[in-house]
């Protein structure tokens, strides 16, 4: 019980932190297609990655018997994930230490006076952020971020499919247990009608 609700959480989590990873990531292939250019690796395959692990994502929770049904193989697809994560972070890695905003002061300081008195304009500073580079630097941190949920969703489908498999060895044990009992309890009164029949016979005989 404990175990699924950690894993659909953890499933939330992914699916929350893809779709902006996709969004962002299909702004940039739109923007080279349009341009009539090819769109670099970098961005390409975690692109690729973040679309199907999105859709594998939501299809695991929709499904949700079936993954524990298979939670092997759902454990195995996730670390493929992992891997793959790891592949598009790398690609993408340039970016980890680029600066996407920085502030700009503008240093002129002026002192008018008029009728009304003296007016001062003071320094001014505004934040420049570059929308592009901030983008691709939150692909990257989602990107890491995913590669942590899958191996933690991985992990967990293996503890589920252990419990699972330990309950099942306790109560195939109790079934043959039970059957056990109730085979042994079936012979004893066999044995004792048989035995009181043969008395029964005897005591008649002699009579």
């Amino acid at each position: 019980m404990i175990g699924g609700l950690l894993f659909s959480f953890w499933r939330f989590m992914e699916i929350i932190t893809l779709i902006p990873t996709l969004g962002m990531l299909a702004y940039f292939v739109h923007q080279y297609q349009k341009s009539n250019l090819l769109t670099p690796n970098d961005i390409l395959v975690l692109f690729i990655v973040s679309v199907l692990a999105a859709a594998w994502a939501i299809l695991t929770v929709l499904r949700r018997k079936s993954t524990r049904d298979s939670a092997i193989f759902v454990s195995f697809i996730d670390l493929c994930f992992v891997g793959a994560f790891i592949a598009g972070v790398y690609e993408l890695r340039n970016i980890a230490n680029a600066d996407c905003s920085n502030f700009s002061a503008d240093s002129r300081f002026s002192v008018t006076i008029n009728n009304n008195g003296i007016n001062s304009d003071a320094p001014s500073v505004r934040l420049n952020t570059n929308k592009e580079c901030a983008m691709r630097k939150a692909s990257f941190a989602f990107g890491i971020m995913n590669c942590i949920f899958f191996a933690i969703t991985a992990f967990l489908l293996l503890f589920m499919h252990r419990k699972r498999k330990d309950d099942r060895e306790v109560v195939t044990k109790e079934t043959y247990r039970r059957r056990s009992h109730d085979s042994r309890r079936g012979h004893s009164r066999s044995g004792s009608g048989h035995h009181r029949r043969s008395h029964d016979s005897r005591r008649q005989y002699y009579v």
